[in-house]
């Protein structure tokens, strides 16, 4: 079995991190480990000329390289202070691009890092820049994000069934449309996720909504899960009342794009592969 066999980007996922904001992270001496580097001065030689190329592009060091200490034990029960990197992915994506594309692992690497090598926030001119495409990884990525943060103030509000919510917010916003009435109409395979299958404008669409129903349910201190299922239909609503009064189109009026975002992100993975 070769390399390509063995790893997924799985690996990559195994191992991020999810900070108190919701934000995404990676330690180097994990990464380290799972890019095959088995001394640390290797990935640190990797680590040292991705910061130099986070600066010329005009990006904050310590924004993507966030120096950390930790203590490890050695053989015989000795104890060393080390340092460690807490990693975004634009710096994780910086880190394999120094790599050797040689090896699977890394041309992997590449590929996974490079859903996301902008800042978390794009500026307008920067966003309408992109292709639908990237628009769309884009968007997915800030929709993931919400709806981490999201979950946490639902449970924290007392929500047991997370499904349910979510179709509160869905019905809200679709016209009465659960998950399901919205993989079905959009004809999905199945295991297919609904919002990789959704238009930049759809997400965007979506991601008002979760942002919105994170702020109220935090700004009511609602404790109830009754209460909380009413809070994002409610907002699901205010969204699609919002739409319809500044004459756009209804979310489930809007096409489905011909391709999945995994689809897409398969296709970078062969690109990158065949470099």
């Amino acid at each position: 079995m070769n390399e390509i066999e063995m790893y997924t980007e799985k690996i990559f996922e195994d191992i991020k991190h999810i900070d108190e904001y919701g934000n995404e992270y990676w330690l180097a001496r994990e990464l380290q480990d799972v890019l095959g580097y088995h001394q640390w001065r290797s990935i640190n030689d990797l680590i040292e000329r991705a910061k130099v190329a986070c600066k010329e592009s005009k990006f904050k060091i310590e924004d993507h390289f966030a120096v950390q200490r930790k203590m490890i034990q050695l053989a015989k029960g000795a104890i060393r202070n080390v340092i460690d990197y807490k990693l975004s992915r634009y710096a994780c994506y910086l880190i394999v691009m120094n790599g050797n594309p040689k090896k699977e692992i890394i041309a992997l690497g590449q590929t996974y890092f490079a859903i996301q090598t902008r800042k978390q926030e794009l500026s307008e001119k920067e966003y309408n820049e992109l292709t639908e495409d990237e628009k769309r990884l884009y968007r997915r990525n800030q929709a993931r994000k919400g709806n981490y943060n999201l979950n946490k103030t639902a449970i924290n509000s007392g929500v047991k069934d997370l499904a349910r919510f979510h179709n509160a917010g869905y019905k809200g916003l679709y016209n009465g449309e659960t998950a399901d009435d919205i993989f079905k109409r959009k004809g999905l395979r199945y295991r297919e996720d609904i919002l990789d299958n959704m238009s930049s404008e759809e997400l965007a669409d979506n991601i008002f909504r979760i942002a919105q129903t994170d702020a109220k349910l935090k700004r009511d201190n609602v404790d109830n899960e009754y209460t909380a299922n009413s809070v994002h239909y409610e907002v699901g609503k205010i969204v699609r009342k919002a739409i319809k009064e500044a004459g756009g189109t209804m979310p489930e009026d809007l096409p489905t794009p011909n391709k999945s975002l995994k689809e897409i992100e398969k296709e970078i993975r062969l690109i990158n592969n065949d470099r």
